[in-house]
């Protein structure tokens, strides 16, 4: 997704009541234009959740026949982008040539490596209809060694995607592994990612990782006696134990996984060095990227570029 100059932000709430809970955070509602997010990374306080450095919640959102999703061509350098739809479709295009829809429940990851441009819109047919949108997208942090690797792209349907009861309560895991069992999509970190749907009064121990970020995309949940609500991301610490107990039907997204070192990030660049991305400015704006076969005539502009 492309976003224009990030602004850390001061919107978190400093947590004692409970050792297990280190930040809250507020997301920032953020238009991109047509449709707007909800970003909860990063913020002053916190520039990842292990290896995850940023977190997008799309929607959700109905769209009017004539509107929605339609993300020209854009640039990305030493990341690595995962899409997942809770509810509807967005075609993505890349300058490996790929064409490949997102549907709800399959995991979308995208490598740019040493460098990658991609387009996210909707076809034709879908935007003649009213419909809605739901869905998260997050970038991870490559590991130093691998920030100049190839591009790559990997698309893993729903039925791929393991899910388990925990409880009574439906778990998938994403990426990495919880409650026994074991995510097929890529990692370049020790990574956690999970979604699971709880009904009212149920509850849920959450997997131990040492860094943590508990979304809740829907609903309301407490821990211990504190209760948090639809759109916050609780930080928690490597406490282990933690149990969340909805009070609504629920749904949550866990994110998490090994420390990882600083990152330096501007538009949609990420990288651990500081030269790098003005690298990739340079080369966006002198326009030494691949296209997007089949998506070549548009592109966003640098922000603030003349």
């Amino acid at each position: 997704m492309s976003i224009e100059q990030l602004e850390l932000e001061t919107r978190c709430q400093q947590v004692n009541e409970c050792d297990a809970i280190e930040l809250v955070v507020q997301p920032k509602l953020r238009d991109l234009g047509g449709f707007s997010v909800n970003r909860c990374l990063p913020v002053l306080e916190k520039r990842s959740v292990g290896p995850w450095i940023f977190f997008d919640e799309m929607g959700p959102a109905i769209f009017r026949p004539g509107s929605g999703i339609n993300v020209r061509p854009h640039p990305h350098v030493n990341l690595a982008t995962v899409t997942y739809l809770f509810e509807g479709e967005v075609l993505h295009r890349d300058s490996l040539g790929t064409f490949q829809k997102i549907t709800p429940g399959a995991v979308n990851l995208m490598v740019a490596g040493k460098g990658i441009v991609h387009s996210e819109r909707e076809a034709s047919e879908i935007t003649q209809q009213t419909r809605g949108l739901h869905g998260l997208q997050l970038w991870m942090a490559l590991p130093e060694e691998s920030e100049e690797i190839e591009p790559e792209f990997h698309h893993y349907p729903s039925d791929k995607i393991p899910s388990v009861a925990v409880d009574g309560v439906p778990v998938r895991v994403l990426i990495g592994r919880a409650y026994g069992v074991v995510s097929p999509v890529k990692e370049f970190y020790r990574t956690l990612y999970l979604e699971a749907q709880l009904l009212p009064g149920q509850t849920l121990e959450l997997p131990n990782e040492a860094e943590r970020g508990l979304y809740i995309a829907k609903g309301e949940l407490k821990i211990k006696e504190r209760r948090y609500t639809e759109k916050q991301m609780i930080i928690l610490s490597d406490a282990t134990g933690v149990t969340i107990t909805a009070l609504q039907p629920t749904v949550i997204a866990l994110i998490g996984g090994e420390k990882i070192s600083s990152r330096y990030m501007e538009w949609n660049f990420v990288s651990s060095r500081k030269e790098r991305i003005e690298q990739a400015k340079h080369d966006w704006i002198e326009k030494k990227f691949p296209v997007v076969p089949g998506d070549e005539e548009e592109f966003i502009p640098l922000p603030g570029a003349k």
